[in-house]
């Protein structure tokens, strides 16, 4: 996502910070690099002209902050600019008083319609509500039944209407949502491979019919460049009121969706990142921008930990605590990163973590995670919760049993190992925060505590990576910091 871009930004943003001083010939060859970046991800030239242009006025013409760096001014100015681009704040999804809501899908064939209906379904199951999906396209060879797979597999009822008109499809599914209690309906229409007249005209009827509460036109990232007319086009007609972005994690370059905004004026509200049903997020431009910027995601990664912690998670931290990290601990913790889309996705989210990614070609061995697993079912129920017991006849047991290497087995033990000791130190920490010790963050002789390395790193070779976020990244993220202490304090 967004790859190459984030590179050549990145790249730019190195040169400047080697200068003490930025001259104006400094400011114009930075802008210049910008340009080609954002030409050569597929952003639209008029889109990629306005942005230089308001951008390079504003870092020759800003305030520069006594705090930051000259080059760290150019990166926070970026960095405002492209949140501005991308829409500034979150656009959430409207629902009004009546039931039940009606929400209509656009867009051209193979954009990815069906499966963000699924999808789109899915959250709005997940929060609470009880959608209907209802399949429009008739056209399409086994479109219905594609919508009705997939809508089983999450549990989501589908209005099929089998042989009839689509407005008149559109229309019973209304009655069927009220008379089954169904408080939002999705109705999935029907593509082309190009924009043509009967395509728009059954979209606006269809409109008229069931006037849906949004509109949602979904895009398909790797369009590229003729993705302005497609929006375009869709816009002047059916007037839609949102975005989704499909397949954003399918294409390095990805800036034609970054034009979408820009172009219609209308604001992103999801983007799809993932073939399964809940890989469908909602859209944060100022996120997005930071991670654009290699600055990372910090606050979606929280949130998608908050969102894999349930109550039987919760009551094994506070037995960890107590008793130690087993075993069957890690094993819980490896799925957790799963749920959480994997390595991959966790390092695309902290700061510098796709750039280190793509140092390193992209080669991210998550099939580490299904050889741990393995070697932890080869172990006896007693070694599992007390992996202090495992000698080495033991571990050249298990390697044989889950098919691995004696050393692939010790490298397991060590991490749990490590995690143990950190579980050992809260611990220690938590009982002096009962006993009322004020040590703060402070540890022992004063050394400040280290933050433990993501647990599974070390055994995909990443162990190094301990500290992302240094160097140039991290420069930017605690420009962040003293800016916003700096607002602050002129207040």
């Amino acid at each position: 996502m967004f790859d190459s871009l984030s590179d050549r930004l990145n790249d730019t943003f190195d040169r400047l910070r080697g200068k003490g001083k930025l001259t104006e010939a400094d400011i114009t060859s930075a802008m210049r690099d910008i340009r080609m970046a954002l030409l050569e991800a597929d952003v639209n030239f008029k889109v990629v002209k306005e942005f230089v242009a308001k951008t390079k006025e504003r870092c020759m013409t800003a305030e520069v902050m006594e705090s930051l760096s000259p080059a760290q001014n150019v990166v926070k100015i970026v960095l405002d600019e492209l949140t501005e681009m991308l829409g500034s704040t979150e656009s959430k999804l409207v629902f009004s008083n009546r039931i039940p809501n009606v929400i209509m899908l656009v867009g051209l064939q193979g954009s990815g319609k069906t499966t963000a209906a699924v999808k789109l379904a899915y959250l709005l199951k997940k929060q609470g509500r009880s959608p209907l999906l209802v399949a429009c396209d008739v056209y399409r060879p086994a479109a219905a039944d594609q919508l009705a797979t997939l809508g089983g597999e999450i549990g989501v009822p589908v209005f099929r209407g089998d042989g009839a008109h689509p407005v008149d499809i559109a229309k019973g599914a209304i009655q069927e949502a009220v008379d089954h209690l169904r408080d939002v309906v999705i109705v999935d229409t029907a593509g082309r491979l190009q924009i043509d007249e009967q395509m728009m005209q059954e979209a606006v009827y269809i409109k008229k019919a069931v006037k849906p509460d949004q509109v949602l036109m979904v895009v398909d990232a790797m369009t590229g460049q003729d993705i302005v007319n497609v929006v375009s086009t869709f816009a002047e007609r059916t007037d839609f009121d949102g975005v989704i972005i499909s397949k954003l994690d399918g294409d390095a370059r990805g800036g034609g969706a970054l034009s979408v905004r820009q172009v219609t004026g209308k604001p992103i509200k999801f983007v799809s990142m993932g073939e399964k049903p809940d890989s469908l997020e909602p859209f944060y431009p100022d996120r997005m921008a930071k991670r654009i910027l290699g600055m990372g995601d910090v606050v979606g990664i929280i949130e998608k930990a908050q969102e894999a912690a349930d109550a039987e998670q919760l009551e094994a931290a506070e037995r960890m605590l107590r008793e130690g990290f087993t075993m069957n601990d890690m094993l819980d913790q490896m799925k957790a990163v799963k749920k959480m889309g994997g390595m991959k996705g966790i390092l695309g989210m902290l700061p510098g973590g796709q750039r280190a990614l793509n140092q390193m070609g992209g080669n991210l061995d998550e099939g580490i995670f299904d050889k741990n697993e393995a070697i932890i079912m080869s172990m006896t129920k007693e070694e599992r919760l007390r992996p202090s017991i495992i000698n080495g006849q033991r571990r050249a047991r298990i390697a044989k049993g889950a098919g691995v290497t004696p050393t692939e087995v010790n490298s397991l033990m060590k991490q749990w190992g490590e995690m143990n000791k950190m579980m050992g130190r809260m611990r220690t920490m938590a009982n002096q925060a009962q006993a009322g010790g004020k040590k703060g963050k402070k540890g022992k002789k004063g050394k400040k505590m280290r933050m433990p390395n993501i647990p599974g790193l070390d055994a995909m070779g990443l162990g190094g990576m301990g500290g992302l976020g240094t160097g140039g990244p991290k420069s930017d993220m605690d420009l962040l910091r003293q800016m916003e202490a700096q607002m602050r304090n002129k207040k």
